[in-house]
């Protein structure tokens, strides 16, 4: 006679599957944290891989050598992050000092209408050169004390580069190499598995791309037309804050309502936020549903736990790798489900034109 009834024991059972998982995961993200130099640029080749697959097999289809074309691809890469980059950093320093006057002025408004209320934005503003400057050598010291960030990145960013070279010209071999390593006979399944999680990350990187660069394509023309200084940065902002969903957009339309508060005034800040909304409607009921209806599809409220754990394991690298891996998990789930699932048998109805308890005619 079993001591506990079975529903117990099956709980039980579910338990210790579930600490089991828990610890194997808790070791796994532990090994990544104390292995990041390495793991990151493998997971941020992923992405670029998967992202830049396409045009990389483009280039092969037209009689490309395979190197060649992983190399136009890399280039490519640097060509575009770059670009962005300088459009950023070239915006913020030709304005800077115009969005800080324009800040300092608007807090000068309003504290002349709130009174005291408004004497610490005012102050806030004034200082605010040297809060920044006295924050930044606080985070210089720290950087110092220990192994150098930017260098680091720079390394990490470099073999990520590298990586995506090697992963574009020798893809055709990745999957017998998975089938070399198979245990026994999952050959097959694991295949399957693999095939799936990077068609869930190509698709939705895909899909994210072409969003991204529609979202910062309308923010941007909307912003040059109502003149807000910074646009082009502006616009260049909006499409890498699309590669972090919901939270991105948010940061990024904020960004642009602010410097149009700040320099333009508060009637083109509220068409600045209404360019921002209407962008943001666009891509809710029209590009998503339409861009991304063939890729995984993942609830809103998992993409933010999701992106809320990258965030609290890796920051802002983590927010921007969370949800790819979650659709990667996804997919996952999927083919394991499509492949293990049992059948139900579904019970034969009976015939419509015969009662189910027919007397015979004997």
């Amino acid at each position: 006679m079993p001591l506990l009834p079975d529903p117990v024991r099956r709980l039980a059972a579910w338990c210790a599957v579930l600490l089991l998982v828990a610890g194997v995961g808790w070791v796994g993200v532990r090994l990544c944290g104390e292995f990041r130099t390495a793991v990151t640029p493998v997971l941020l080749a992923l992405l670029g891989t998967a992202l830049l697959g396409p045009l990389y097999r483009w280039l092969v289809r037209a009689g490309v050598q395979a190197s060649v074309a992983a190399g136009l691809t890399c280039v490519a890469v640097v060509a575009v992050v770059g670009g962005a980059v300088y459009i950023v950093v070239a915006a913020l320093i030709d304005t800077g000092d115009q969005i800080i006057a324009s800040l300092r002025d608007a807090a000068k408004g309003v504290s002349q209408h709130f009174g005291a209320a408004g004497t610490g934005l005012d102050d806030l503003a004034v200082h605010a050169r040297t809060l920044l400057s006295r924050f930044g050598g606080t985070a210089a010291s720290n950087v110092i004390s220990g192994v150098s960030v930017v260098g680091e990145g720079i390394a990490m960013a470099v073999l990520a580069l590298l990586l995506v070279f090697f992963f574009l010209r020798d893809s055709h071999r990745a999957v017998a190499t998975l089938r070399s390593v198979a245990p026994g006979g999952t050959a097959d399944t694991l295949e399957a598995i693999a095939r799936r999680a990077f068609e869930a990350v190509e698709g939705f990187m895909r899909g994210t791309t072409v969003i991204a660069l529609i979202d910062a394509l309308c923010i941007t023309v909307g912003l040059l037309i109502l003149q807000v200084p910074g646009a082009l940065g502006l616009g260049a902002l909006v499409f890498v804050g699309a590669y972090i969903p919901y939270l991105g957009a948010f940061i990024s339309g904020t960004v642009a309502v602010l410097v149009a508060l700040a320099d333009r005034g508060f009637v083109i800040a509220l068409w600045a936020l209404g360019v921002v909304l209407a962008v943001q409607v666009l891509e809710g009921h029209v590009l998503q549903p339409v861009i991304q209806s063939r890729t995984v599809q993942m609830h809103p409220a998992v993409v933010m736990v999701a992106i809320t754990g990258g965030a609290s394991v890796a920051g802002v690298l983590g927010m921007l790798l969370a949800v790819p891996l979650t659709a990667a998990a996804f997919g996952v789930v999927q083919e394991l489900r499509t492949r293990y699932a049992t059948p139900s048998d579904a019970p034969s109805d009976p015939s419509p034109d015969t009662p189910p308890d027919a007397p015979s005619d004997s």
